[in-house]
């Protein structure tokens, strides 16, 4: 099965969710049989500039990106207010990605083109117009629902009436183009019955970021200091957001309690405020040359989401290097693990200081989690087992045409 994807930033090198379940899904139909292509824009936010591509990336058959700046301009954001359509939307709209996208449908023939986040839907119709392909979704989140959680978790009244206005035209739009797919692969169950309450009728596969039992790395053992570590994108807002909660909610009553305790931040495209942050027990390394080693280095990993939809896969890499991760109900959200078993739950101040004081004076316990959730993902988020699913769903649907 010859199989294009789609995607709004090229994904590498996996330093954020998007690009990590872009790479698992990819390497596995490729691993089964499948001939994938990719073309990716290539935007100002997330530009790669090296020479040649990263070996990671072996398994495509072609690869293809195109320059593009989606960067925001405040005249087009504001003569946006007065339009009809979404913003969000807008700033991924490409005359030289829809060309290279045509030439690309000219040149060969696909069976599939995956379209990675609702943000190459517009390109729907010049799929439609040059290909017979099935046209797939994977949906990484519901994404108005986290403008939705955004906007409500913002004090500023005027920015919070604008973000209110762009939310609402994303989702007018996201229910809008529904109809359009042929197949929808949502993140998580609980994903798919937001799209269903939206409108959508269509064949589903619920189609979670997996990972590779080759590529997860053995546990290392950890320094006996007490430490705890935050990563993820810091340009993505709820990153930003749950994480600055925590510093001013929770780590002061921490950090009195525990004076030696640590906490160790990193994250691509830290802003300045971050890095020059001088609190007492507080590292911000900004980004880290590999995850991995970084979140090996310390027991446990906080990932304080206040607002999101989807998936994490930094809590799968957490889990799968044998850590034990300390998140939100939101942060869980898609990953089926249970508190005090394979996670620590909490969603108020009080809940992490609790939490947090349990696994520190516990670290039998400790370990006892981190070893069951390392064994959680190797069973449930097999990348391969994942992919075998959407084969599936493709290979049905062609049945059914003929």
């Amino acid at each position: 099965m010859k199989i294009l994807l789609l995607c709004k930033k090229f994904p590498y090198p996996q330093k954020d969710g998007e690009s990590i379940a872009i790479h698992t899904l990819s390497l596995a139909l490729s691993e089964l049989g499948c001939e994938v292509s990719l073309l990716a824009m290539n935007t100002s936010k997330h530009y790669f500039n090296g020479n040649g591509y990263p070996a990671e990336a072996a398994h495509f058959r072609t690869i293809r990106t195109v320059a593009i700046d989606n960067s925001i301009r405040p005249w087009a954001a504001f003569r946006n207010l007065f339009s009809g359509e979404s913003y969000h939307i807008a700033r991924f709209v490409s005359d030289e990605f829809a060309r290279v996208l045509t030439d690309m449908l000219q040149t060969d023939t696909y069976d599939v083109v995956q379209l990675e986040t609702l943000y190459l839907a517009p390109y729907i119709p010049t799929i439609r117009k040059h290909s017979d392909a099935i046209v797939s979704m994977r949906a990484h989140n519901v994404e108005h629902e986290i403008w939705e959680r955004i906007a409500g978790n913002t004090s500023n009244g005027l920015k919070r009436w604008y973000l209110h206005h762009l939310t609402a035209k994303l989702k007018r739009y996201e229910q809008q183009v529904l109809e359009q797919y042929d197949l929808l692969l949502p993140i998580t169950q609980r994903d798919q019955r937001q799209f269903r309450n939206m409108g959508f009728k269509g064949l589903s596969v619920v189609t979670p970021i997996g990972v590779s039992k080759l590529e997860i790395p053995k546990p290392k053992e950890v320094s006996p200091r007490q430490s705890i570590s935050f990563i993820g994108s810091l340009d993505w807002m709820p990153n930003v957001e749950g994480l600055n909660w925590f510093i001013d909610e929770v780590w002061p009553s921490l950090q009195s309690a525990y004076p030696q305790l640590e906490l160790h931040i990193a994250g691509r495209n830290t802003p300045k405020c971050l890095l020059q942050l001088n609190k007492p027990g507080i590292v911000v390394h900004g980004e880290v040359p590999d995850s991995a080693a970084f979140i090996q280095q310390h027991p446990i990993m906080v990932v304080p989401l206040l607002t999101g939809s989807g998936m994490r896969a930094k809590i799968l890499e957490g889990m799968a290097l044998g850590k034990t991760v300390l998140t939100t109900s939101i942060g869980l959200e898609g990953i089926h693990a249970n508190h005090r078993t394979e996670v620590m739950i909490a969603n108020t101040p009080d809940q992490f200081l609790e939490s947090l004081h349990y696994l520190l004076n516990h670290p039998n316990r400790l370990q006892q989690i981190s070893q069951k959730a390392r064994a959680l993902v190797q069973e449930k988020y097999n990348s391969k087992g994942i992919a075998k699913r959407v084969l599936a769903a493709y290979t049905n649907h062609f049945a059914e045409i003929v």
